[in-house]
């Protein structure tokens, strides 16, 4: 019988005819080895086609080479379906693609909307409301305490950028004259008293800086300031107190838009704080015999939904550290006077352009202005005309030091501006695919509301032309705001280049650093 050894532990056959192995350096020089950076950009695209807004996102991150060929996500229009559901989708203009975003209640508002958050006013039974801020991307969303003010006055809300339960501040308007606020491990907002006015002039728009400093504008072109207390975390108010609850978590995201719910008659009772829209029984004739036989509810997406814990009482301490208001223009307690604001014409045209924005772009604070009525012409003081076409933008820029302080630009250096619903935005445009520098994005058009762009240079207001939203051809959609996942743009350079790798174009801060030590280590 032939014996065969068996070969010890790394023992190698003798085999003279075997070829030598290849050198280390030889391997190497046959076979490259190929960083995920080196992939094709026609691929990336691809494959960045079948990814969400979130893992999208995430992809653009992973490396220079990623980032530079897949457009950014952002700006995006927050658009909604007219239906009985408010499924948001967030349609790209870079990209040209619509990202569907999580589904949420029926008769959610949004009333604000800030790096990738929404704030959201939320219809109750008994006719409350609550406010949450959800982020439509990752579904986490944070219930504020509740506002003892009427909610249908609420127009606008900013709060914190990356907010958490237990550390967050938000500011709303909530009045013509009054602002609300409300921080972390509070049992409710504060209202803040009156804001001193010129008559029949009201707040309009809000606008959240860094440091807790919240710019508020008027229909009349007056500033305040609102300076928020110091953010520290802290607790929900009634956290310890409460303990745990076998009721479910309050919640703004959406069950499925119908759906089967089998329960006895005799429970009909303990479920009348929702609203059935419509019912059916399984079975007729057996249900006319047995009262307890199990009904089919159908529920739409219009239901009510009850609020866990009952709102605390209006009386008492709000645990909101004090915050201060203050005029921008401080002239010895003197009534907002536009005439030594405003350069002329614009004192006379602040007058006729109601609709007005708030943005802060590169360190300095401009006002949006855009006539929101029909096309008129002013009679100006010191003689002469002004023509103020229908949906005509004007923007001016703060200058501190100057007298009158307020005056109007041309130009932009290449941003662009992005009001509405929305923390306003600035961003370097120029080089983004789908976007214009020394524009202004917002919202409205004759008809529906829908995403609109000004350009400085030939004074026009056209549509955007946003991605198609859904799979059904001609469905009627609503334009909420403008969606971007992040604020703080670091955009410095005027031109944009294959060489940069893109990073110039849509930056955060925090890409910023990672980009440079990664140019330090290779």
């Amino acid at each position: 019988m032939e014996r065969h050894k068996i070969p010890h532990p790394g023992h190698r056959p003798a085999n003279p005819s075997a070829p030598a192995p290849n050198p280390p350096q030889a391997v190497a020089a046959m076979a490259p080895f190929r960083r995920w950076a080196d992939l094709p950009p026609d691929l990336l695209i691809r494959i960045g086609d079948r990814l969400d807004l979130k893992w999208y996102a995430s992809a653009r991150g992973a490396c220079t080479a990623w980032r530079c060929a897949l457009a950014p996500p952002s700006p995006a229009l927050l658009v909604v379906a007219d239906d009985a559901r408010w499924c948001p989708s967030a349609a790209s203009l870079p990209t040209r693609r619509s990202f569907e975003l999580t589904a949420i209640v029926s008769g959610s508002r949004c009333v604000g909307s800030s790096n990738g958050w929404l704030a959201l006013s939320v219809a109750l039974f008994g006719g409350q409301a609550v406010f949450v801020l959800l982020n439509p991307i990752t579904a986490v969303e944070i219930v504020l305490p509740p506002l003892i003010y009427e909610s249908r006055w609420v127009s606008k809300v900013v709060f914190t950028p990356s907010p958490a339960k237990d550390d967050f501040a938000a500011a709303a308007i909530c009045d013509i004259d009054r602002i609300a606020y409300v921080t972390a491990g509070a049992r409710r907002w504060a209202v803040m008293e009156p804001v001193r006015l010129a008559s029949g002039d009201q707040l309009t728009d809000v606008v959240y800086h860094d440091k807790g400093k919240v710019y508020c504008l008027t229909r009349c072109g007056d500033v305040h300031v609102l300076r928020l207390p110091e953010r520290r975390r802290r607790k929900p108010a009634n956290a310890d107190e409460a303990g745990p609850s076998s009721e479910p978590e309050f919640s703004v995201l959406q069950p499925p838009p119908e759906r089967t719910v089998n329960f006895r008659a005799r429970r009909w009772q303990q479920q009348r704080n929702l609203r059935m829209m419509c019912y059916e029984h399984l079975r007729p004739r057996e249900q006319q015999l047995d009262p307890n036989m199990p009904l089919r509810i159908t529920f739409c997406a219009e239901t009510f939904i009850p609020y866990r814990r009952n709102p605390p009482e209006s009386q008492g301490p709000d645990l909101n550290a004090p915050a201060t208001v203050e005029p921008l223009l401080s002239e010895g307690n003197l009534p907002f006077n536009p005439a030594t604001a405003f350069a002329p014409p614009y004192d006379t045209v602040s007058a006729f352009t109601s609709a007005k924005n708030l943005v802060i772009c590169e360190g300095s604070l401009y006002q949006v202005w855009r006539n929101a009525s029909c096309t008129v012409t002013l009679q100006l003081p010191g003689g002469g005309q002004r023509r103020v076409a229908e949906n005509e933008i004007l923007v001016l820029r703060y200058y501190p030091r100057r007298q009158p302080c307020w005056d109007v630009v041309k130009e932009l250096g290449g941003y662009s501006l992005f009001v509405g619903r929305n923390n306003a935005v600035s961003m370097y445009a120029e080089g983004v695919p789908g976007l214009k520098g020394n524009c202004v994005y917002w919202i409205g058009g004759r008809g529906r509301d829908q995403g609109m762009v000004f350009d400085m240079e030939t004074e026009r207001s056209t549509p955007c032309q946003p991605p198609r939203v859904g799979v059904i051809p001609g469905h009627q959609h609503s334009t909420i705001c403008w969606y971007f996942l992040s604020d703080v743009v670091n955009n410095n350079s005027a031109t944009t280049n294959n060489n940069n790798g893109g990073r110039r174009v849509y930056q955060t801060r925090a890409r910023a650093r990672a980009d440079l030590v990664q140019d330090f280590e290779e």
